[in-house]
């Protein structure tokens, strides 16, 4: 009778647990749209922390127009700041894009936790945090090791470090490989092989994501401005084509996103992107790759520019001659690449907003936190950013740049002096024979 009472007691906890899964009930359902979406409709009225002074300022507006005011102020708030942030140097924003990719993973983590709070998973945060360091460690490392060679070179501790990098990188993901086996309690295996799936597709989007932002910043400022700026500026003209003409739906996922703010955005940005970059590629700060200094100890982005940044002419296409009356016209070939990167951030950009959107709908969340009013969550302004950083490192790569030579760089200075002094000697033959020696 005993054991009967203990099996019968263990499948009430079960069914409780069971009971208890589909906690989504808690959420309420509401449009996961990005803050520079086209609206069909009037928007639900904001409860996401704007401060009281102002929704008293705009309380005598619609719920429509008073969401566009309290998005469109603090957007601009947004840009200043960012452009000040650019002002302040390379510095400022690698450490910009950093606290971003915490906030972002701190935001997504959230979710997890308070959408599975009632198992009390032990360690889950604790080891996702630990996670996030051991990545971060292993991407920054590597940064490190391409950017900073002379620095590294004076240092025989840090020598030590990039040597064994990789290793120390692994012996740290395995510590909490261990503890997370460790941490498997009886019932909630299979939640917590989820859970742990969880953390690691969320350390693909934001760390990876962020370590490519910051190798594209290092190959100049120009090729982390330029595609922030495109993504921008696609969410805030496909926000303002639809909210004044959007009658035509684009998408189920999200609603008040229309036709006519994606049409609208993809031409509008597409001018955009060529304009801004023509400003941008006349300025040795923007174009220029950012280095370390040795002796300044800083870093330092003057060059003479490349081919890619000095103004060359180009002819005309024949049946565009009577309509501008020009034969040729001087452009930087840089314009004529912000013009991939301006398609992509227009057409393919705004997939990563639909991937976020399904993603809280799942959930049925209407944002990833309240920390921006009007927006929501850093994640709801950055889901279209870690796409476009992806496709600018792979762009570079393949167009622009090919190898990293910094990278090249460093591996032979880690070679034995005899391995160099063959390499060196093999080179030089073969610049005799191209006659640039």
């Amino acid at each position: 009778m005993a054991a009967l009472r203990r099996r019968g007691a263990a499948g009430e906890a079960e069914r409780d647990h069971s009971d208890r899964e589909p906690v989504e009930d808690k959420y309420v359902e509401a449009d996961a749209d990005s803050a520079f979406e086209g609206d069909v409709a009037d928007a639900p009225p904001p409860t996401d922390g704007t401060p009281q002074l102002l929704n008293n300022a705009l309380s005598g507006m619609s719920s429509r127009w008073k969401n566009w005011w309290i998005r469109g102020i603090f957007s601009l708030t947004m840009i200043t700041s960012f452009f000040f942030l650019i002002y302040l140097g390379p510095v400022m924003l690698i450490l910009l894009v950093s606290a971003i990719q915490v906030k972002c993973f701190h935001e997504i983590i959230s979710i997890g936790h308070r959408f599975y709070k009632s198992y009390e998973l032990p360690w889950f945060r604790s080891l996702s945090w630990y996670f996030l360091l051991c990545v971060n460690y292993f991407f920054y490392g590597e940064t490190l090791a391409d950017y900073f060679a002379t620095f590294i070179q004076r240092e025989e501790f840090l020598q030590f470090l990039i040597r064994y990098h990789r290793f120390i990188s692994f012996a740290l993901y395995v510590i909490g490989f261990c503890m997370f086996v460790l941490s498997l309690v009886k019932k909630h295996y299979r939640l917590q092989f989820y859970m742990f799936g969880w953390t690691h597709v969320t350390l693909l989007i934001t760390v990876t994501q962020s370590h490519l932002i910051i190798q594209n910043l290092f190959e100049g400022i120009i090729w982390f401005l330029v595609p922030v700026s495109i993504v921008i500026c696609n969410d805030i003209m496909a926000y303002l084509f639809g909210f004044f003409f959007g009658r035509t739906p684009l998408i189920k996922l999200s609603p008040k996103k229309t036709w006519e703010g994606f049409i609208g955005g993809f031409f509008l940005t597409i001018i955009f992107g060529f304009m801004f970059s023509y400003i941008l590629a006349q300025f040795h700060f923007f174009v220029c790759p950012v280095e370390y200094n040795g002796e300044i100890n800083n870093f330092s982005a003057s060059c003479k520019p490349s081919e890619l940044f000095r103004l060359h002419d180009y002819t005309v296409p024949p049946f565009l001659h009577s309509l501008l009356g020009w034969t040729t016209v001087r452009l930087y070939p840089f314009q004529i690449h912000s013009i991939a990167l301006s398609t992509f951030g227009s057409l393919i950009g705004p997939f990563g907003g639909f991937f976020a959107s399904g993603f809280k709908r799942a959930f049925k969340i209407k944002d990833f936190a309240d920390t921006i009013p009007g927006h929501g969550g850093i994640m709801d302004r950055f889901d279209c950013q870690y796409l476009m950083a992806t496709f600018v490192h792979v762009y570079i790569a393949s167009f622009i740049r090919g190898p990293n030579p910094s990278k090249v760089l460093q591996q032979l200075l880690t070679l034995q002096p005899e391995q160099q002094l063959n390499i060196y000697k093999v080179l030089k033959t073969h610049l005799m024979e191209k006659g640039v020696l």
